[in-house]
């Protein structure tokens, strides 16, 4: 298998099966620019499943369905449900419910209608980019042998023919030619692949369904090798003019096996133009450019220009210290107050104090009396009390005399 597409030309396959004589070099087109436009999956799978929208046929259930029956509500005080119900008697459809969409035989819950909007308008640039993305991918040999595609005998990508298979009129001459350029093997892969479709669809004219082959691209309006090669299964043709995303990029996916014709691939650079250059037949419409000429970044950042102006690596690394709490670490709290050891040593001899004394102190309370304690302790009392009688003059208040029994 030959390179990718970076090669700025491409070699003409001659085609000995048409009569064409070898020749010892072989002629040459140079690669046209929307080969090398950037490649963009996201695009061309939107773009694709917005223009299969617009295939579709507009379908709706019948207007009156559900509601052909002259069905009203037994309103309140029935110990039933207010759903509107079957009028009449003797069969089961009597009192049944009937329009809602939880009711036997009522209409679907928001009916479908013909007036949904089926198709959709796309940015007619983006629908170019999608189609230049499915081009540039074409030219891909690991793109077109990841699709499925079996390019392993064809001599190079992208596959150029002579204009002279524009010519061709009998299917049996086409089969020759791809024989001839090694693309022989996928159209018989596509016909190997039909097989009846899963589901319903094969009720609904579409029966059966099989892998793509290659598509065939020629130049000249009018070519007769259209009608030599739609009779082979899985091979498609389209004219350079009339590129359609939905054959370059079947399902959405990038990367499908397309075969040129000489007069066609030099078409290519007059209808869309290159990076500098506007084109021909699209007004005003130029390439979209890559981001990134080059997009091996390790080798940029690692080229000695860039290395030469980059900053030198930093190997002293000055990180900010961890912040501590000095009420939960002793260390730090040292260090901004030598005494707090000195400190919270005497806070804890203090306590240590405190729960004996407290102890001792409980002990002496629940510690039993002795009777000579007890008269002592009255004893005492007594005599205090008399003190207090010697040591106070309460002569003058009769009230305090008569109490104390003092004799005036």
């Amino acid at each position: 298998m030959a390179a990718a597409a970076s090669r700025p030309l491409v070699s003409v396959q001659n085609l000995p099966a048409l009569n064409e004589m070898a020749t010892d070099t072989a002629p040459t087109v140079p690669l046209p620019d929307v080969m090398k436009a950037s490649i963009r999956p996201d695009i061309v799978n939107f773009v694709h499943a917005q223009m299969s929208n617009n295939s579709r046929q507009p379908y709706a259930v019948s207007k009156r369905a559900g509601h052909q029956t002259s069905a009203e509500s037994w309103g309140t005080g029935r110990a039933v449900s207010r759903i509107p119900r079957v009028p009449g008697g003797g069969t089961h459809r009597a009192g049944q419910g009937a329009f809602g969409n939880m009711c036997r035989g009522g209409r679907m819950f928001a009916p479908t209608k013909i007036w949904r909007r089926w198709h959709r308008k796309i940015n007619i640039n983006q629908r170019r980019y999608a189609v230049v993305s499915a081009i540039a991918a074409s030219a891909i040999p690991a793109l077109v042998m990841a699709r499925g595609h079996r390019v392993e005998s064809v001599p190079e990508l992208p596959l150029v023919i002579s204009d002279s298979a524009e010519s061709i009129e009998k299917t049996s001459a086409a089969i020759k030619v791809l024989k001839e350029v090694g693309a022989f093997p996928d159209a018989e892969k596509a016909k190997d692949s039909q097989a009846i479709r899963p589901g319903k669809g094969k009720m609904r004219n579409r029966r059966y369904i099989s892998r793509k082959g290659p598509l065939i691209v020629y130049g000249a309006e009018g070519a007769k090798l259209v009608k030599a090669f739609r009779n082979i299964p899985g091979v498609e043709v389209a004219n350079v003019e009339r590129l359609n995303l939905l054959k370059l990029a079947p399902g959405g996916h990038l990367g499908r096996f397309v075969i040129w014709t000489k007069s066609a691939f030099e078409k290519l650079d007059s209808i869309y133009g290159s990076f500098e250059k506007i084109s021909e037949r699209k007004n005003g419409y130029v390439l979209p450019r890559s981001k990134m000429g080059n997009s091996d970044l390790a080798r940029i950042i690692n080229s000695d220009e860039v290395q030469s102006v980059v900053k030198p690596i930093k190997k002293e690394v000055k990180r900010a210290p961890l912040k501590k709490n000095p009420l939960k670490n002793l260390n730090v709290m040292l260090k901004l107050n030598p005494y707090a050891k000195t400190a919270k040593r005497m806070a804890l001899l203090a306590e240590e104090q405190r729960v004996k004394a407290k102890k001792e102190k409980l002990e002496k309370k629940r510690k039993t009396v002795t009777k000579e304690e007890v008269a002592a302790v009255k004893a005492a009392g007594k005599s205090w009390y008399q003190t207090m009688i010697s040591d106070s003059d309460y002569a003058e208040f009769d009230n305090f005399s008569k109490w104390l029994g003092v004799s005036q």
